[in-house]
């Protein structure tokens, strides 16, 4: 058999040359034509080798043979054609064996393998015409399937992608147009403001995405609407999972192209990323107990997002305060990870993904759960080698101990954060790591009632090399986490002027980093500052944005700022404190706007009355 396919193939090659000398063949296409009508499948090496033999024999010939050279090149353009005939078979024999694996699985279990089939972090991810071919054979199969009940799944399949795809090209226009809706900032997603899920529930064609998009659009929760979803057939289903992967791949691919503002670009990506995630991780709670094979389809969809998520180089592994499409803050979201990752075996992704949530729980107040957190995830980091991850939670403990009181603890996490930054050269690392030492060493002398100059000052010094190291580094972030630190250790310390200049910085730089928390921290020393020094006016200003944006962010730290203004409230009287506060109102209101400012009384009478 070999032998005869040797022949016909030498006499292939032969003949293809012949026409070209002849002129009879001008375009690469046409040996390609040729190649793909002539060539059985599975054949392939024989081709070659009978390529190479000709090849080589007429090498052997150019300085004999006048038309050797012109032999040559054909036969080179064989080759080249050959090589692309073995690429694009190669592609088509992939994706065959794709879709077997796909009609391989228990009926049951459909969902889930398409899924896994389309994940995005494979080596070969699929494109979109891949995927279309994909959609074409696994309808092949479906047209070839006696049994009709099976056929009618694996058209159901076949039929969801394409109208996935189909859905995403009637999105893509207004992939992005939404930001652009109102007059509203560019910056937020919040009710008041365009999102994405109101402009794209009128233009999908399809029911299922519609339904979900109305439910998001109305600041209601995946969950309400997986619990009134009225299409739960196969196609239905694997249409939503091709339209939001590259719905969510589209947004993050734009957010992270955008020159002007790289920082907030990355931090919409960001957002996007936990958003779609936590639509998946939502359903995937509904669905658990009444229909477990598509609640695991949905699970693994949210674990291809926190995946590509948490390899991405420039995961947050020190702020994450994102605001979601809903206009909400992403830290009650986060808890919904908190469940499925248990189920999860550790790896790098998983240890990132922790960290977040560690540090997220942190600016809650849940100061327990994030110490939980960040234990399993340093566990993870230093079996993954992951350094960075490993060095970001021990500066994340440290925090949290001095949150938690255990002030030794603290100086002993950031000390070894600080030593293994060095190690590697994690400049970011070690930042954090001095601002973090140096903080928990002021509070840790104040516990023994040690505020004499030499108690601090290496509190201090600590505190001042991590600012200027963060600084070198570029990160917005660490140096506004730097400068509040040392503002607030100059708060404790009683030096109100320094712990002002301080503050005042950080806070700024919180705002061009779009961190809430730091801001909303930043302005509530800002107010004992100033209130130490009786700059009673200013003490308001800075106290009302403080518990404002705290609260907004479920930071259990807006009562303690609370507090104070209650207390300055009990000194002046209802009366003084009003008009006081009337006067700071230009000040608050460009930074919080009107409805901030009209909340504030309420947030006082919330205060008094918990």
């Amino acid at each position: 058999m070999s032998e005869s396919l040797s022949d016909r193939y030498f006499a292939l090659i032969d003949q293809i040359v012949e026409l070209t000398l002849q002129g009879k063949i001008s375009s690469f296409e046409r040996v390609y034509k040729i190649l793909l009508e002539k060539v059985d499948a599975g054949t392939g090496e024989i081709l070659e080798r009978c390529l190479n033999q000709r090849i080589e024999a007429t090498k052997a010939q150019l300085d004999t043979k006048l038309k050797a050279a012109r032999v040559l090149r054909a036969l080179q353009t064989i080759e080249k054609q050959w090589l692309r005939w073995q690429s694009e078979n190669q592609v088509s024999a992939e994706i065959n064996e794709t879709a077997q694996d796909i009609l391989a699985a228990d009926p049951d279990d459909y969902f889930l393998a398409t899924v896994d089939a389309i994940d995005p972090n494979l080596d070969r991810a699929l494109s979109i015409d891949q995927l279309h071919k994909l959609a074409a054979s696994l309808k092949a199969a479906a047209d070839g399937q006696e049994n009709a009940e099976i056929a009618q799944s694996w058209q159901q399949l076949a039929t969801g992608i394409t109208s996935g795809l189909k859905s995403f090209t009637a999105l893509e226009g207004d992939l992005v147009s939404w930001m652009y809706g109102s007059a509203s900032s560019f910056a937020g997603f919040g009710s008041e403001k365009p999102n994405p899920w109101r402009i794209w529930a009128q233009k999908v064609p399809s029911p299922l995405p519609k339904q979900l998009f109305q439910t998001l659009a109305q600041q209601q929760s995946a969950i309400a609407f997986a619990r009134v979803a009225n299409n739960l057939e196969l196609q239905a289903w694997v249409e939503l999972a091709i339209l939001l992967q590259y719905l969510q791949r589209g947004l993050v691919t734009w957010f992270d192209q955008q020159p002007y503002n790289s920082k907030f670009g990355k931090e919409l990506s960001n957002s996007t990323f936990l958003t779609f995630a936590s639509i998946w991780c939502e359903l995937w709670q509904v669905f658990i107990d009444s229909k477990p094979a598509l609640a695991d389809g949905c699970f693994l969809a949210m674990l291809q997002i926190l995946r590509t998520f948490a390899q991405r180089p420039d995961f947050p592994l020190y702020s994450g305060v994102f605001a979601s499409f809903s206009g909400d803050y992403l830290q009650d979201t986060l808890d919904y990870f908190d469940e499925p990752l248990k189920q999860v075996e550790g790896t790098e992704e998983k240890a990132r993904i922790l960290t977040l949530l560690g540090y997220s729980q942190r600016t809650i107040g849940a100061y327990d759960k994030a110490v939980d957190f960040h234990q399993e995830a340093l566990e993870i980091a230093i079996e993954a080698d992951d350094y960075a991850c490993e060095i970001a939670n021990l500066n994340h403990l440290s925090r949290t101990s001095v949150n938690l009181k255990k002030y030794s603890e603290a100086i002993n996490y950031s000390q070894r954060a600080l030593i293994a930054a060095r190690q590697v050269g994690d400049k970011l690392g070690e930042a954090n790591a001095s601002v973090n030492l140096g903080y928990a060493q002021v509070f840790a002398a104040r516990q023994l009632d040690n505020m004499a100059p030499e108690g601090y000052s290496e509190a201090i010094r600590y505190l001042e090399q991590g600012v200027e190291l963060a600084k070198k580094q570029g990160d917005l972030q660490s140096q506004s986490f730097g400068c509040s630190s040392l503002g607030i250790a100059y708060v404790i310390l009683e030096q109100p002027t320094a712990a002002i200049a301080s503050l005042t910085k950080g806070a700024e730089l919180a705002q061009y980093s779009r961190d809430v928390y730091l801001q909303g921290l930043s302005f509530s020393y800002l107010a004992e500052a100033h209130y130490s020094i009786e700059n009673i006016p200013t003490a308001i200003a800075f106290g009302s944005l403080g518990m404002y944006l705290l609260n907004q962010i479920n930071s259990v730290e807006w009562r303690q700022v609370a507090g104070l203004i209650s207390i300055i409230q009990g000194q002046l009287g209802e009366s003084d404190f009003t008009a006081i506060l009337g006067q700071q109102r230009a000040q608050i209101i460009g930074l919080i706007g009107v409805d901030g400012y009209d909340y504030l009384p309420k947030l006082l009478t919330e205060y008094k009355q918990n």
